[in-house]
């Protein structure tokens, strides 16, 4: 059976960083009120000249170089993103067109669950043949959506983009289950409604711990496995408090969650790819090593990858 792999995987980052201590001298918080309730110590922002298109472009280039791959070999390009540059036309077209290549590009809008959305029609093209090489990218810069005066969501989110490459492999390695699933009468409790993102903090965490262990479960499930066998557990880097949540319920041990939300702040559609990549880096992502992501976002959607690496 043919399934998707992962060949490259790269990440894309603004310059600016903004730690707790600067937002603390625009809005009522502190930088232990920030961490303690949401592990964040930092996140970065973009600056003139540093947009969706530009984070997305450039990851993919990193992720097509650590691949060995040309940009004209991609198939199709996906790209996960709720903050694109234009309403339409796609930003993928625009990651298309500067690559080089000449395959289809669309845009998935499933807010922080974005990445596993995509990464499941981008394997699904790899599994059914109508593509040979498909590169899928999460981008996000909700730091353009904030409103800076509102401490419930000004201090959670950060900019960033993360993709990989895939191509088909018949020796086990590759995507070997998904869910993707959504709620829609939730839609009012995390949006961009009007002109800035809103957020009913304690609805979403409510959803966000129960959704996150019932999708590990349910994907893990479907594989045919069991929690003890996953080696690295990638979640979407919201709060670390969520995380740990997730975590615990499936009996995972601290060794075995990747956490960068300290660093980085909740990048949305980039927060998986990126929090891949930078595993990647640290030598914590081996072949043949089980990985599980999962997301989840305003929808409210939810979903969760079992990839072997």
């Amino acid at each position: 059976m043919i399934r998707a792999a992962v060949k490259g995987i790269g990440m894309a980052l603004p310059q600016r960083r903004v730690k707790n201590a600067e937002l603390s001298e625009k809005v009522d918080t502190s930088d232990e009120w920030i961490f303690q309730r949401t592990g964040i110590r930092e996140r970065r922002v973009v600056s003139e000249g540093e947009t969706t298109q530009t984070l997305a472009l450039a990851a993919a280039q990193d992720a097509l170089a650590r691949a060995g791959i040309s940009g004209e070999a991609v198939d199709f390009t996906v790209l996960a993103t709720i903050s694109p540059d234009q309403r339409w036309p796609a930003s993928a077209c625009f990651i298309q067109d500067q690559l080089g290549s000449k395959g289809g590009a669309y845009d998935v809008s499933a807010a922080c669950a974005g990445f596993v959305y995509a990464l499941d029609q981008g394997a699904a093209m790899i599994e059914t043949g109508r593509a040979e090489t498909v590169l899928v990218v999460g981008a996000d810069t909700l730091t353009t959506q904030l409103d800076w005066t509102d401490r419930g969501t000004c201090v959670l989110f950060g900019d960033g983009a993360g993709a990989v490459v895939l191509q088909g492999n018949a020796e086990g390695r590759g995507l070997l289950s998904s869910v993707l699933l959504s709620d829609g009468a939730g839609t009012k409790h995390l949006g961009l409604f009007d002109q800035y993102l809103t957020m009913n903090g304690k609805e979403v965490y409510r959803f966000a711990v129960k959704a996150m262990g019932d999708a590990c479960e349910r994907v893990i499930e479907k594989a045919g496995l069991q929690p003890s066998d996953i080696d690295l557990f990638v979640p979407h880097q919201a709060n670390v408090r969520i995380i740990s949540a997730a975590a615990e319920r499936m009996g995972l041990s601290s060794e075995k969650v990747f956490v960068n939300v300290d660093r980085y702040g909740n990048t949305s559609g980039g927060s998986i790819p990126i929090a891949l990549a930078e595993a990647e880096r640290e030598g914590l992502l081996k072949p043949g090593m089980l990985v599980l992501t999962v997301g989840f976002g305003g929808g409210l959607v939810w979903g969760a990858n079992l990839i072997r690496w």
